[in-house]
C-alpha cells in the first residue's frame, strides 16, 4: 500500500468544505492513517514549499497559507499518490475537471483548495516533515480488501 501526504489549504478551511473533501477520500476507498488541523510556521513553509523559496511571490504563499490552520492528513491505498493526485484535479482550478476537488470548489490557482504529494519520494519527506511517528495510526476496515 502507498501513503501520500494531503493538506487542506486555508481557503478550504475558512469555507467551510473540511468535511466534504475529506468525504471524497475516504469515498474513494483511501484509508486515513492520520489526521489533525495545524498552523504552519514560516520555517515549515519554507522547508515545504523549498523549491519557490526564491521566487518573488513567495511571501503570497507564506501569507495564503498561514490564513488559517490547515488540515494534514496522510491516506493510504493501492497508487494513493497518482489516485490523489487524479482526485485533486490540475493545480490550475481552470484546468482542473468537474468532479475533482479544485474543479468543483476552486475557482483561482492561488486560492486552489488542496496539496497532495506528486511523488513517493516527496511523499515520505512530506509525511515525515508534518508528521511523528506516533500520530500515524495503523488499523483494519471491514471491507478494506475490497479497495
Amino acid at each position: 500500500m502507498q501513503q501520500t501526504l494531503v493538506l487542506l489549504k486555508p481557503d478550504c478551511v475558512l469555507r467551510g468544505l473540511v468535511g466534504e473533501v475529506v468525504s471524497r477520500f475516504e469515498k474513494k476507498g483511501l484509508k486515513i492513517r492520520a489526521m489533525k488541523m495545524m498552523n504552519l510556521s514560516t520555517d515549515l513553509l519554507k522547508d515545504h514549499y523549498g523549491h519557490l523559496a526564491s521566487k518573488p511571490f513567495f511571501p503570497e504563499i507564506v501569507s495564503y497559507m498561514q490564513l488559517s490552520p490547515v488540515v494534514a492528513l496522510i491516506l493510504e491505498g493501492p497508487e494513493a499518490i497518482v489516485g490523489m493526485r487524479n482526485l485533486c484535479g490540475a493545480t490550475n482550478p481552470m484546468e482542473s475537471a468537474m468532479g475533482t476537488v479544485r474543479g468543483d470548489f476552486a475557482l483561482t490557482i492561488r486560492y486552489n483548495i488542496i496539496h497532495a504529494s506528486d511523488s513517493e519520494e516527496n511523499a515520505k519527506a512530506e509525511i515525515a516533515r508534518f508528521f511523528k511517528t506516533e500520530e500515524i495510526f495503523d488499523y483494519n476496515r471491514p471491507g478494506q480488501d475490497l479497495v
